[in-house]
This record gives structure tokens, C-alpha cells and sequence, in this order.
């Protein structure tokens, strides 16, 4: 019987609650068709904005600092690892490791004191503070469902008034659910009244105290950790003073392996290749015709020597103009260097005076001068002054140095062909491939283009040590590709 009686009860509720809900909706349709009134509160509706734009203020405020505290932890591990490379880079035998290792200790310290803080003054006073909202929705919603309720008894007894047939108990029945209803609904909404007001204005000493706190404890944690800074600070600089004297090896720009392979294949194939043979042609009997030969310059020469130096070949008609009968050197020119030819006219030359010769100086001093001639030599050369023709040099095109000596119209050798600029090593730097320039600070190098553009790697320059060259005058010996970060131009 307990057992019924409990059901009954649930039932009648569930059936109370359940017409409850139906007179509301259709109250509410009502409402909206314009065939009820409203009752409305604007004073009311505005402290309900209010709450709800406090609310969001509110939960973005929670949000926003729980993202701070997540970002001071991950500081903190952060700084807390930072330190504990430095302790393990830091060897025993330097000065300060224990000082470092304290001031390690103590960052590690403040950190939790400060995320400790900043939780408890912060964070627990924030969620203490939206805890209260939670339950004043709940009755702002709870306060529309009753003035809903109380229009409803309103309309429902008005209505009773207005019938033609009116029923006294019926009217009376709604007249008192009308003022039960009305009472409901009153108190609660008087207490809603107060209390919204009263909370909307505790929003500015709460958000003051809490940026105050938050600013405190941020200022106070800087303050200390500003110390530990310094102390640190101190601490390394005793260290560099000690060992400041230690340099640094500079690096040298990787080279690409394709590049290098190639390189070295090319030297290889050319150390390889048989040297091709010098020919040079000998002057033509007196008298006879002959065809134009070419002799081709290198100008890449043997120094001169002191003998055949800025010798130019003499002008006067009772000496020889044609070559001694020896070779010069030949080789097969490059797109950079010039050519001279020698030309013999065909016709005979006619008897008399011999006429003077206009001969430029040869590239490197490989003719010799005038009177230089060995014995044997200067015996034919007297004899065949008389007769031999005037000697045609052509002026070479191609320039080695870029400069020509006054006068005399004869090409600086000095430099390496193809010479473009000095520079002057700053680092020593260790050759690591047979086709790389061993250098020395001070050094200095004096740069040459690549043969083969493509073969040049970003960072690396072609070049001859100033020195090497001098003393050898050959660049397939001297010559080598180094980095250029290790040197600076000085011409």
C-alpha cells in the first residue's frame, strides 16, 4: 500500500509538472500571437543583460588565466632545463660551478613559488567568484517560468469575470491560484532585484583585486629573478675573463661533391693528356718566297731574364731583323690569349742599304736582344742582313694585366692572366682536397677566374698565392680554389 501510495504521489506530480508545461506553451503562443498580454519588466530585463555580459566577462577572464598559469609552468620547464644544460656543460674544474649550481636551485624555487601564488590568489578567488552565477541563472530562469505561471492565473481569471455565465466557485478557485501564483512569483523576483544590481557593481573591486594580485606577484618574481640573473650574469663573466684568451675556428662553406668529382677528373685527364710538341718555323733563304707562318705566344712565360728584360729589337740598318734559328715555345693558345704572326714578303729584296727593322717586343723575353747572339750565330745573321725583308709584327689583342708599360708598348706579366682582384687571408685554413689552397693569416691570394664557370661552388674562389706565383709563374702548380669567408679583399 506505502508502495502505491509513493507511485501515486510520483504520478500526480509528473502530471501536475507535465500541465504545468502545457499552460505555458500554450500561454506563451498566446503571448506571441498578440492575443495575451505580458507582463513586462524593463528595469528587470536590463539587470538580466547585465548579469549575462558580466557571466561572459567572467568565463573568458577564468579561461584567459588559466592559459597564463599553463604558460608560466611551461616557462618554468623551460628554464628549468635550460639550467640543467648549463650545469651539465659547466666542468668541474671551472670557476663558479657551484655558484651556478645554487642559482639554478633558487630559479627552480621561485618559479614554484611564483605558479603557487598565482593559483591561490588568482585562480581559486576567480572560480570562488563564477561559482555564484550557476545558481542565479537558475533562478532568473526559474523567475520567467513563474511570471509566465502568473499570467496565466491572470488571464485565466479575467476571462471567468468576462463569461456570461459566470461560475462563482470556479472564480473563486482561480481567483486564489491568481494570488498564489502572484506571491510565487513576487518574491522571487524581489529578491532577484536586489542581488543583480549588488553583483554587477562587485565587478570592478573584483577585477581591481585581481589584477592587482596578478601584477604584484608578477613584479616581486621579476624583482627576484632579476637578481638571480645578475648573479648569473657575474658568474660567466668571471668565467670568460679566465678563458677569454680561446678562439674560435672559423668554418669554411661546404663544397658540393659533384662539383669536386669533376674537378678532379678534369685535372686528372689533363695531367694525363701527352704534352703537344713545339714547333717553331725558321726564316726563309735569302731571296725566296715563303709562305706566312704563325707563331703563337703563351702568356703564361718563364720569368725573363735579365739578358732578354724589356729588350726590344734594335732599329739600325747594320744589324740583323730576323730571329735567331732557334724554336720558341708554342702551345696551343686558349680564348684568352693573343697571337703575333711573322710575315716574309714574296718578292726579292731589292740590293742596297738594308732597310731598318720594326719588330715589338716578344711576350716573356723568349727572343733574345740584339748582340745577345751566340758566336756561330752572328756570323749568318751579319751575312744574311743585306737581304732578308723587313719584319711585320701584329700588336697582340688580348691583355694580361690590364696594363701596358709607356713607350715601349710590351704587356705587363706580373700577374696571373685572367687576374681580377687581391685578397688577403684572415684565418689559416687547412687544405682538405688536393685541388684547395693551403693558407696562412696573411696570405695573400691573388684571384683568377674558373675555367669552367659551372664547376665554382657558392662561397669558393679560383686563386693563386701571390707568393707561389712569383717564385714559379705557373698556375696549373699554383693554383687552387679556397673559401672565401676566410679572406678579405684588399685590391
Amino acid at each position: 500500500m506505502a508502495e502505491m501510495g509513493s507511485k501515486g504521489v510520483t504520478a500526480g506530480k509528473i502530471a501536475s509538472n507535465v500541465q504545468k508545461k502545457l499552460t505555458r506553451a500554450q500561454e506563451k503562443v498566446l503571448q506571441k500571437l498578440g492575443k495575451a498580454d505580458e507582463t513586462k519588466d524593463e528595469q528587470f530585463e536590463q539587470c538580466v543583460q547585465n548579469f549575462n555580459k558580466q557571466l561572459t566577462e567572467g568565463t573568458r577572464l577564468q579561461k584567459d588565466l588559466r592559459t597564463y598559469l599553463a604558460s608560466v609552468k611551461a616557462m618554468h620547464e623551460a628554464s628549468k632545463k635550460l639550467n640543467e644544460c648549463l650545469q651539465e656543460m659547466y666542468e668541474p674544474d671551472w670557476p663558479g660551478r657551484d655558484e651556478a649550481n645554487k642559482i639554478a636551485e633558487n630559479n627552480d624555487l621561485l618559479w614554484l613559488d611564483y605558479h603557487q601564488k598565482l593559483v591561490d590568489q588568482a585562480l581559486l578567488t576567480m572560480d570562488t567568484y563564477l561559482g555564484q552565477f550557476p545558481d542565479i541563472k537558475s533562478r532568473i530562469a526559474k523567475r520567467g517560468r513563474k511570471l509566465v505561471d502568473y499570467d496565466s492565473a491572470r488571464h485565466h481569471y479575467e476571462s471567468l469575470q468576462t463569461a456570461k455565465k459566470k461560475d462563482e466557485a470556479k472564480i473563486a478557485k482561480a481567483e486564489e491560484e491568481l494570488i498564489k501564483a502572484q506571491k510565487v512569483f513576487e518574491e522571487m523576483n524581489v529578491d532577484l532585484q536586489e542581488e543583480l544590481p549588488s553583483l554587477w557593481n562587485s565587478r570592478v573591486g573584483f577585477y581591481v583585486n585581481t589584477f592587482q594580485s596578478i601584477a604584484g606577484l608578477e613584479e616581486n618574481f621579476h624583482k627576484e629573478m632579476s637578481k638571480l640573473n645578475q648573479n648569473l650574469n657575474d658568474v660567466l663573466v668571471s668565467l670568460e675573463k679566465q678563458h677569454g684568451s680561446n678562439t674560435f675556428t672559423v668554418k669554411a662553406q661546404p663544397r658540393k661533391k659533384t662539383k669536386l668529382l669533376s674537378r678532379l677528373l678534369r685535372k686528372k685527364n689533363s695531367d694525363n693528356a701527352p704534352a703537344k710538341g713545339n714547333k717553331s718555323p725558321s726564316p726563309p733563304p735569302d731571296g725566296s718566297p715563303a709562305a706566312t707562318p704563325e707563331i703563337r705566344v703563351n702568356h703564361e712565360p718563364e720569368p725573363p731574364s735579365s739578358a732578354t728584360a724589356g729588350a726590344s729589337l734594335p732599329k739600325s740598318p747594320s744589324q740583323p731583323t730576323e730571329s735567331p734559328a732557334g724554336s720558341l715555345p708554342s702551345r696551343e693558345p686558349s680564348a684568352a690569349e693573343g697571337t703575333f704572326a711573322v710575315a716574309w714578303p714574296s718578292q726579292t729584296a731589292e740590293p742596297g742599304p738594308a732597310q731598318p727593322a720594326e719588330a715589338s717586343e716578344v711576350a716573356g723575353g723568349t727572343q733574345p736582344a740584339a748582340g745577345a747572339q751566340e758566336p756561330g750565330e752572328t756570323a749568318a745573321s751579319e751575312a744574311a742582313s743585306s737581304s732578308l725583308p723587313a719584319v711585320v709584327v701584329e700588336t697582340f689583342s688580348a691583355t694580361v694585366n690590364g696594363t701596358v708599360e709607356g713607350g715601349s708598348g710590351a704587356v705587363r706579366l706580373d700577374l696571373p692572366p685572367g687576374f681580377m682582384f687581391k685578397v688577403q687571408a684572415q684565418h689559416d685554413y687547412v687544405a682538405t682536397d688536393t685541388d684547395e689552397l693551403q693558407l696562412k693569416a696573411g696570405d695573400v691570394v691573388l684571384v683568377i677566374p674558373f675555367q669552367n664557370p659551372e664547376e665554382q661552388d657558392e662561397g669558393w674562389l679560383m686563386g693563386v698565392k701571390e707568393s707561389d706565383w712569383n717564385q714559379h709563374k705557373e698556375l696549373e702548380k699554383c693554383r687552387g680554389v679556397f673559401p672565401e669567408n676566410f679572406t678579405e679583399r684588399v685590391q
